[in-house]
């Protein structure tokens, strides 16, 4: 028999996958809302010319168009070298870019400073593999209205909150800012025309190491005097601080000479951040003067969410204040943050506590419907089961249960005909 799959990067949810993933989704949103934001809904699929405005970086080359409606197979093959003659729509590739859009359209309809939620399904035609799909689900929250430090403290202290009540404690923020990253390389002599190129060969730092990045950046052909001065820099003593975030960790990342405004605004936020979290010793924020997060629109700070248990990213986020003045025509500071669902959702254990009792009613085969219907009516009005589920007794009990937990169900109860409503025994099937 052939195997018949979902197209390549997509996925089926079981029941109890699906269960899961709404539950962590729950706490999530509840989280938010409890930050002081507000849940929007956004369409999943936007005008192309929006899409490829060049604000959304390497996704636009990972977007999927829509073939305009109308076009005969002469059109189709005129046009083959010109998307934007094929396609007027096409799926969104994240949440930032309707949301600049959203704001756009509904601004006066919306306070002054506005923080919003948006939790949905975003699509890109990567190549799957291990934990990158091309169908996947973006958890966002935005502040759009306020420049100041606030915006991102509040943003840096909801998501921390959100995964703390997911039972992931012990989450740290790595912080930077686009702008003293540009100031950094500036000083070190690298030219505005190759600065995109050497921030792409910067981003491996983790990977490849300093030796790594300066041979790179060699290959590249980068200004020879600014390798040599940044190689210095990656290469000069240090020693070891206590507290990896405070006005004097950030100045020695940092060349001398670096702004004044940039290091009170990053030390700002951290000062707002302990203060979020009721004063509760030093923040969970580490200056990181490399983190270059791969999005264009990025104008200011920018940040991602690290935990213990893995080596990769869990979230993050940054200000592009230049973002929706492309729809609005006028400026509006905006920040976000990102929580990587597809990637917490795995990490996130399930406790008792939070699995809400899910009841299986084996029954024998001549129980009149009418009395299955009471007995389940019952456990439902009792509060004694969150779902309750009939099931006809089959000889292979074991079989039956295991796909029952399987499913996310965690007791079960036997009916025999005559039985009255309310008197089954529950018991845990584990």
């Amino acid at each position: 028999m052939a195997t018949v799959n979902p197209p390549r990067g997509m996925r089926d949810f079981l029941p109890a996958d699906k269960a899961r993933r709404e539950r962590v989704l729950a706490v999530i949103r509840e989280r938010y809302r409890a930050h002081g934001f507000d849940e929007i809904e956004t369409p999943v699929v936007e005008e192309y010319d929006r899409l490829h405005a060049g604000i959304g970086g390497d996704n636009e080359k990972l977007s999927y168009n829509i073939l305009r409606r109308g076009l005969d197979a002469d059109a189709i093959r005129d046009a083959a070298d010109d998307p934007a003659a094929l396609s007027d729509l096409g799926l969104r590739y994240d949440l930032t870019v309707p949301l600049a859009r959203f704001y756009a359209t509904n601004r006066g309809q919306l306070p002054s400073v506005f923080r919003s939620i948006q939790i949905g399904p975003v699509w890109r035609a990567e190549r799957p593999q291990k934990g990158r799909y091309r169908q996947f689900v973006q958890c966002d929250i935005d502040i759009m209205g306020d420049d100041s430090a606030r915006a991102e403290a509040e943003l840096i202290a909801a998501s921390l909150d959100t995964v703390d009540a997911l039972g992931l404690e012990g989450g740290m923020v790595r912080v930077n800012d686009r702008r003293a990253l540009d100031w950094m390389l500036d000083s070190f002599g690298f030219t505005a025309e190759e600065r995109p190129g050497v921030l792409i060969t910067i981003d491996k730092l983790d990977k490849i190491g300093p030796d790594g990045v300066t041979a790179e950046l060699r290959e590249r052909g980068a200004t020879a005097g600014a390798v040599d001065a940044f190689e210095a820099f990656l290469k000069r003593p240090q020693t070891m601080e206590y507290n990896p975030y405070g006005e004097r960790q950030i100045r020695k990342a940092l060349p001398e000479g670096a702004p004044d405004e940039l290091i009170a605004h990053l030390v700002g936020i951290g000062d707002a951040v302990s203060a979020a979290r009721s004063g509760a010793g030093d923040p969970p924020l580490a200056y990181d003067p490399f983190l270059v997060r791969g999005m264009g629109y990025y104008t200011g700070t920018i940040f991602e969410l690290a935990h213990p248990s893995v080596d990769y990213s869990l979230g993050g986020g940054g200000r592009y204040d230049g973002m929706i003045g492309r729809f609005l025509g006028q400026q509006v500071p905006a920040v976000g943050f990102s929580i990587g669902f597809e990637r917490i959702v795995d990490l996130v254990a399930e406790r008792e506590a939070d699995a809400a009792q899910a009841v299986v009613l084996v029954h024998d085969a001549d129980v009149p419907v009418a009395e299955l219907l009471a007995h389940k009516s019952a456990l439902l009005g009792d509060g004694s089961a969150a779902r309750v589920r009939l099931e006809r007794r089959t000889k292979n009990l074991k079989a039956l249960l295991e796909r029952a937990a399987a499913d996310g169900y965690t007791a079960f109860a036997s009916v025999r005909a005559g039985d009255v409503p309310g008197t089954a025994e529950v018991k845990p099937l584990s």
